[in-house]
């Protein structure tokens, strides 16, 4: 007699209960499953983007969204901060490295950022084709980037000013790739990144084309009304006003050369201390001395994993609230199955079935409804994964991957599911060990 046969025939023999189990443990395990992935992806898309930066110093604001525009790039920039005042703090003997940072353009959504060759060693980029910048305007793609806008080397494009499409294009410059990243698992994969200059000049030429619009509609209105004046004091005048301009323009240059440095800005700075003990001292003292911000990403991140974490924590408990009332919908279901197939069972008894063999019947129908509850909670969570990934996608250029195998949690949780099952089947299988057959028979 194949009782693990007849087990899996009897599954559906009232098939409403058990559905509602099957359903009920599918969508506790789906919500478990999808947490535990959610969390552990984005934890390490965390760890990735935040080794070796101490600290990020910016303009004032909130220091979680200097965190997460400098070093996660998926927000605003609280400003800009001056090039010399960045260099006061870089050249600080407790600063080990640092890394300049200057952003505001896009190019069909993915972040242009102006920084220094370090950035690439600090998140241990390496090239699949090309060179790094050399010149302004010439840019590096991310592997990511470069396969969504089909970028590769020696193609030009336009970028746009803002963090989104609809902002002024600059299309009096174009960006020229040099180079392609190799995928390396961090915020990088979704950048372009070019030098600090390319930013200046690009902006320099935009704000001077800015400029000199005005300055023609300021002149072309009081054109009309200057024309007389002009014509009676010329001559008179010419010699004067050729000396005094001549002094003018030399002391303007002079001056100009003087304050490029403070005429310059930049985004941020991402800094690595010599010494952990900085990251106690130094914050502290760009927050109250300087203009300035310093934030610590540890524990701004930490801060917001501990906001995060409530929901979490919360959506986790209701899964496994709706696995026990899953279990207990399974209890219900097995229990009152046996009331109604009693005598079956003891019809199977007189013809030769044990009394394991016929506990053991509930038992395979149990866990068989347990193991169909766990897998198809993975096939839900997986597909909630996909979504989330699409999601993150389009928002923030973030994706996360789809695992094919079982983590360890997830091992876990299918030991989970089945004790359950197993607990759930432990009176109705001991009810039919004890049956009196010959009483069911008679009563039947």
């Amino acid at each position: 007699m194949n009782i693990f046969k007849l087990s899996f025939k009897n599954i559906f023999h009232k098939p409403v209960g058990t559905i509602l189990s099957i359903v009920l443990l599918t969508l506790a395990v789906g919500i478990i499953s999808i947490l535990i992935h959610l969390n552990s992806s984005i934890e390490n898309q965390m760890n990735n983007n935040l080794k070796g930066v101490d600290m990020v110093v910016g303009a004032k604001g909130s220091p979680l969204q200097l965190i997460l525009s400098s070093v996660y790039h998926v927000d605003s920039p609280t400003g800009n901060i001056s090039l010399a005042d960045a260099n006061s703090i870089t050249n600080n003997r407790m600063v080990k490295n640092s890394t300049k940072l200057s952003f505001g353009d896009n190019f069909k959504g993915f972040k242009i950022v102006g920084t220094e060759k370090n950035f690439l060693e600090l998140y241990n980029c390496k090239f699949e084709n090309g060179r790094v910048w050399e010149k302004s305007l010439e840019a590096v793609v991310g592997k990511k980037a470069a396969e969504i806008l089909n970028l590769k080397i020696g193609d030009e494009f336009i970028s746009t000013h803002g963090l989104g499409d609809y902002g002024e294009s600059h299309e009096d410059s174009k960006f020229k790739v040099v180079g392609v990243l190799d995928y390396s698992g961090s915020v990088a994969d979704q950048l372009i990144l070019t030098s600090l200059e390319s930013v200046w000049d690009i902006h320099k030429e935009h704000d001077h084309n800015h400029d000199h619009d005005e300055e023609q509609d300021h002149d072309h209105d009081e054109e009309h009304d200057h024309d007389h004046d002009e014509e009676h004091d010329h001559d008179h005048d010419e010699e004067h006003d050729h000396d005094h301009d001549e002094e003018h323009d030399h002391d303007h240059d002079e001056e100009h050369d003087h304050g490029d440095e403070d005429e310059k800005e930049i985004t941020s700075i991402l800094i690595k201390f010599d010494s952990p003990m900085n990251i106690i001292s130094f914050p502290r003292y760009i927050n109250e001395e300087t203009n300035m911000q310093a934030a610590v990403p540890s524990y701004e991140i930490s801060r917001l994993f501990k906001i995060f974490g409530i929901g979490l924590e919360t959506l986790t408990y209701l899964a496994y609230l709706i696995m026990f009332v899953s279990g207990l919908s399974l209890f219900l279901n097995l229990l009152n199955s046996l009331r109604e197939r009693k005598y079956e069972m003891a019809l199977i008894r007189t013809i030769g079935g044990t009394k394991i063999q016929t506990s053991l019947m509930l038992f395979y129908e149990s866990i068989i409804l347990c193991i169909i509850g766990f897998f198809g909670g993975i096939i839900l969570s997986r597909i909630g994964i996909l979504v989330t990934s699409n999601l993150l996608e389009e928002s923030l250029n973030y994706s996360i991957s789809i695992p094919i195998f079982l983590s360890s949690q997830e091992l876990l949780l299918l030991i989970f599911s089945i004790s359950i099952g197993i607990i759930s089947c432990i009176i109705p299988a001991f009810n039919v060990y004890k049956m009196n057959i010959s009483k069911t028979l008679t009563d039947e």
